[in-house]
């Protein structure tokens, strides 16, 4: 993750579940919002979670020798380079070029820093060795 660029650190939470990422997102996002997070069942991929009412729509991203890219009912497609080229790619894509949410805002982890929501707490954490996140 970090050879990632600035959007993806800032937008992937790690390890949390699919019942917190959409709890996240229908507090704090809207519609098009986005976020990145481990997938549960695959080691290695990572989800791209994304608000379309009334639904989280979740889709994901697997890592092969010539990139990443989007699984879709188990068809690898498009290829980049990066996860962030990636992300950036279908952000840009016209929506009925590709089968996926439309992404237009991501949801900042930062943003979230301290927030208390119900039993869940999102706090930016640092190594010891490091003093800055």
């Amino acid at each position: 993750m970090e050879r990632e660029g600035m959007l993806v650190q800032s937008i992937y939470y790690g390890r949390i579940g699919s019942e917190v990422t959409e709890r996240l997102l229908e507090r704090f996002g809207h519609e098009g919002s986005f976020l990145l997070r481990d997938s549960a069942t695959v080691q290695g991929a990572y989800c791209l979670c994304v608000r379309k009412a009334p639904f989280v729509h979740t889709y994901r991203l697997v890592h092969a020798t010539d990139g990443w890219s989007l699984q879709d009912s188990g068809v690898r497609l498009q290829n980049f380079r990066t996860l962030e080229t990636l992300i950036e790619g279908y952000r840009r894509a016209a929506a009925s070029d590709v089968s996926i949410a439309p992404l237009t805002d991501p949801l900042v982890k930062t943003q979230l820093q301290y927030s208390s929501f119900g039993e869940f707490v999102y706090m930016e954490t640092c190594s010891s060795s490091s003093s800055v996140c």
